[in-house]
């Protein structure tokens, strides 16, 4: 694979980011510098019981309701209560299911625009509020990215939207509000973001100017995730974490991920495994896969993780599915009870998501698919 430093590229953070340990008060700060008086935080009834966290001092309007894979009902419901309390701010405050429709939220109230009506790339009109994203997992790296992605109910596909109006006015990135996260969840949010890193460092549309963080992110789980799942109040291990899930983030917005994400939806929309244990599953497999046409980055994907370098594809997936099991992540679809009758509808669902599978280095068909599964059975 040949990657070219003149191919041009769009580079788009937050413009302002906190990290560190004891920064979730700033959202309040920076509230209360801006005037605003109608806050509304999205979140889950678990993060909800904590906005005092964030440093408020007034009431707001908090929606608990996100669902841990989101669909069309759950945004409309969001909107609901963000149209009533006439929102000025919405702070995502959570993981990226929490983030990413506090993006939509702050969109798409009194915009009159629906979710129909900005499915793809830039076909949102505006912002109608400013937006704060706090997360509180160190995986999807949602606070520094302009994309969002909600189910459709009947189809069970994933909806992307894609716009700069979703961009974070504010990311607020505060590694003390995970140590409350267990381990099994730490493994699979922290492999969400190592993949993130790797499909981006292995992507058809790598760039060098993307390479750093990808690069950096993968050293960064695979020196903190085992501390993290060994010690979860190991407060170094999570600030790794939260960096190496920021990193991915950054990663996500000009380059995007590749069939490993593709190939992980359909558990995740058809049989509700969380989005990070489903990419954790497939990691190994599209990994491996991708081994011919970019070996060198492989190899380098593992040295940067801290395994034996390999470059003959069953090596690759022996040495990554080791550690992924061994950092407690469910490696095989049977685990949550997925029939293999449903595979090749899985196959062909995934096969469909083009947006991913353009950015894969090697040409993956159906069949690849659903061998996949099958070896993952």
């Amino acid at each position: 694979m040949t990657i070219n430093l003149i191919c041009p590229i769009s580079l788009i953070y937050p413009p302002r980011i906190e990290f560190g340990s004891g920064t979730a008060q700033v959202t309040g700060q920076w509230i209360r510098a801006k005037g605003f008086t109608r806050i509304l935080v999205v979140a889950s009834a678990f993060h909800a019981a904590r906005v005092n966290q964030l440093g408020f001092d007034r009431s707001v309007t908090v929606f608990a309701e996100v669902k841990p894979e989101p669909d069309v009902a759950n945004l409309e419901a969001l909107l609901g209560v963000a149209e009533a309390a006439d929102a000025q701010v919405v702070v995502g405050f959570g993981g990226g299911s929490s983030m990413d429709l506090a993006k939509l939220a702050a969109v798409l109230s009194r915009s009159g625009q629906s979710i129909a009506d900005i499915i793809g790339v830039e076909k949102v009109t505006g912002k109608r509020a400013a937006l704060v994203q706090v997360p509180t997992t160190s995986g999807t790296g949602s606070e520094a990215g302009i994309r969002a992605l909600v189910t459709h109910l009947q189809t069970r596909n994933k909806l992307a939207v894609q716009s700069t109006h979703m961009l974070a006015d504010l990311a607020v990135i505060d590694p003390d509000l995970t140590l409350s996260v267990p381990p099994a969840l730490t493994a699979a949010t922290g492999v969400d973001a190592l993949a993130h890193c790797v499909e981006c460092f292995t992507n058809r549309k790598a760039h060098p100017t993307i390479d750093l963080y990808g690069l950096e992110g993968i050293r960064l789980v695979g020196r903190w995730l085992p501390r993290a799942i060994a010690d979860g109040t190991n407060r170094e291990a999570r600030a790794g974490l939260s960096l190496a899930a920021l990193y991915g983030g950054f990663c996500l917005g000009p380059v995007n991920t590749t069939a490993g994400h593709a190939i992980a939806y359909p558990l995740g929309t058809r049989h509700h495994v969380a989005h990070g244990a489903a990419v954790a599953l497939i990691f190994p497999h599209a990994l491996a896969f991708n081994t011919p046409a970019v070996p060198e980055r492989t190899a380098a994907v593992l040295t940067a993780l801290g395994l034996p370098t390999a470059s003959e594809p069953q090596m690759v997936f022996d040495a990554v599915h080791r550690w992924c099991t061994g950092l407690g992540c469910k490696m095989w679809l049977s685990d949550f009870g997925i029939p293999e009758d449903d595979l090749p509808r899985m196959a062909d669902e995934a096969h469909a998501i083009r947006r991913l599978l353009d950015n894969n280095p090697r040409e993956v068909d159906r069949n690849d698919i659903l061998a996949m599964y099958r070896a993952a059975l």
